[in-house]
């Protein structure tokens, strides 16, 4: 959206009053002024920019004064956009031409379209611009948001992980995919094995499994109606990307839904790719993240975060293959994961980041075991499947290794969530099958807010070895509810001076599980 001065916007607004007459008066009754209904959000941020969200109660336009003080002495720029039925009155700002490296603080609300005089209450927010020299920075990720029946309980304080997120006050959070849990409806009440209740705050639109765009969106507004991911969101910028509960359960293009595994979820829609576009648009709404106009609903990215670190936003969803057997032995269609056009970009970028890190975030584990029909260990959800040379999406993920070792690039690392428990690995091509790359870690941590499950098994096609696990123990169970201290989340410093990478793996109650510190190598 336009960037525009104070003095223009404000002689803008004077010149459509005047053109329409007799404005409505700006002291007026509270109920006659747009409103913001979840908080603000902001995200993607960068050296120079980052996008500023919000949604209002009605029709009206949106509007963000800039300042580098919080108590906007000095308004430093304004961006504006329109809040329309079309988009749930959800509205996005990038704003633009920021300082490097300096607290920004935001402040949005919105005006009567028609008497432009007439504003609701502000809603403010903040973030940090990447810096443009070595100066350290640290950042949390997680995935899984309200999954497997576990909503919003404020007798138990909510979505307790992001609040501890925040007390770690990061540069920025990559929320590693499943922001919703779409294909998921809410019980008012579960039992708990020891006997107490979990009572779910619960919508319409969490009543069912969403199919239409209006439940995808009430979806996203549900995880708003807690206050300390709103909160959080005030604080910390988000970097997102989707997975699988986003849309339905281990989804993929064209899916029929027809299966045993959706129709006893009732769904009346019969075709994946559907959903997937009523899906991708409420995404796109009702978070902060860029667009592309070559390529509307695009996800994956890369977002520069000063000399320090570049992140990589991959989409592992929306251009694989079907969830088959997965033992393709030559590449093809079936046997994509990222798919060539995605893979073709990673390679471009990675070649030329000249960023001293190069964060790669992926929606699923690269060397786990995950099956599409978990009960009779048939077909892969993920990656691998078999111990073995690289097979299937293996293929892909092989000419990605290898490309990396063959062009040079230096000091990549992977984070994601999507197993719901926490680890640690380590890939080392001299216990691996396919040995052409670099060893690398992969660091696993979730979920935010839902059910707990694992530990998976290890597949050897890239030698993954597990240095560090927490997952329930068979005695507990699978699933087991927020309740219990099995969330998780991770945590990354880099140090300005000498760049080393820390890495932190936390639970629930911000207690530090295991920590690793990575040394960088000259490129």
């Amino acid at each position: 959206m336009p960037i525009v001065s104070r003095r223009s916007l404000l002689a803008s607004l004077g010149s459509s009053i005047a053109a329409g007459g007799l404005a409505r008066p700006s002291v007026s009754r509270a109920a006659d002024r747009p409103g913001v209904t979840h908080g603000v959000q902001s995200g993607d941020v960068s050296v120079d920019s980052g996008m500023v969200w919000a949604r209002a109660d009605r029709p009206s336009r949106m509007l963000v004064e800039v300042s580098t003080t919080e108590s906007f002495a000095t308004i430093h720029s304004l961006g504006f956009a329109h809040a329309l039925p079309e988009n749930d009155f959800a509205a996005k700002v990038l704003l633009q031409n920021l300082p490097p490296g300096q607290d920004i603080f935001y402040r949005v609300r919105f005006a009567d379209p028609w008497f432009t005089t007439v504003m609701g209450e502000p809603v403010s927010g903040r973030f940090r611009t990447a810096p443009s020299d070595r100066r350290s920075v640290s950042f949390v990720w997680s995935g899984d948001t309200a999954g497997q029946g576990w909503g919003i309980d404020e007798s138990r304080g909510g979505m307790r992980t992001y609040a501890a997120m925040q007390k770690n006050r990061p540069d920025f959070f990559i929320h590693s995919g499943d922001t919703i849990y779409a294909d998921v409806p809410l019980q008012r009440e579960v039992r708990l094995p020891d006997g107490t209740l979990w009572t779910n705050l619960v919508t319409e639109e969490k009543s069912k499994p969403a199919e239409t765009l209006g439940e995808f969106r009430g979806n996203f507004k549900y995880n708003l109606l807690d206050r300390n991911l709103r909160a959080f969101n005030a604080e910390i910028p988000m970097f997102a990307q989707w997975d699988d509960h986003e849309v339905s359960n281990n989804w993929w293009p064209d899916e029929d839904l027809t299966g045993e595994k959706n129709r006893r979820l009732g769904y009346r829609e019969t075709n994946a790719s559907v959903l997937m576009q009523r899906a991708s648009r409420a995404f796109h709404e009702f978070l902060p993240i860029r667009s592309f106009a070559a390529e509307p609903g695009r996800i994956y990215r890369r977002i520069s975060y000063g000399p320090l670190l570049d992140v990589f936003m991959l989409d592992m969803r929306s251009y694989r293959g079907p969830n088959g057997e997965n033992r393709e032995a030559s590449y093809g269609p079936a046997s994509h994961l990222f798919g060539p056009q995605q893979i073709a970009w990673l390679k471009r970028e990675l070649q030329n980041s000249r960023a001293v890190w190069k964060v790669i975030a992926a929606d699923q584990p690269l060397g786990l075991i995950i099956h599409e029909d978990f009960v009779r260990k048939w077909g892969a959800e993920g990656v691998g499947l078999v111990d073995g040379p690289p097979l299937g999406r293996e293929l892909e993920l092989a000419d990605l290794l290898a490309f990396i070792r063959r062009a040079g690039v230096r000091n990549t690392v992977w984070v994601t969530a999507d197993v719901h428990y926490t680890a640690a690995h380590y890939y080392d091509p001299d216990k691996a099958v396919f040995q052409d790359f670099e060893p690398f870690w992969e660091f696993v941590s979730g979920p935010i807010h839902a059910g707990c499950f694992g530990p998976a098994g290890l597949d050897n096609t890239f030698g993954p070895q597990l240095m560090y696990v927490k997952a329930p123990p068979p005695e507990l169970g699978q699933g087991l509810s927020p309740a219990t201290s099995y969330q998780f989340f991770g945590h990354v410093a880099i140090d300005g001076a000498s760049g080393v990478m820390t890495v932190t793996l936390k639970d629930v109650d911000d207690r530090a599980l295991w920590s690793t510190r990575i040394e960088p190598k000259n490129s």
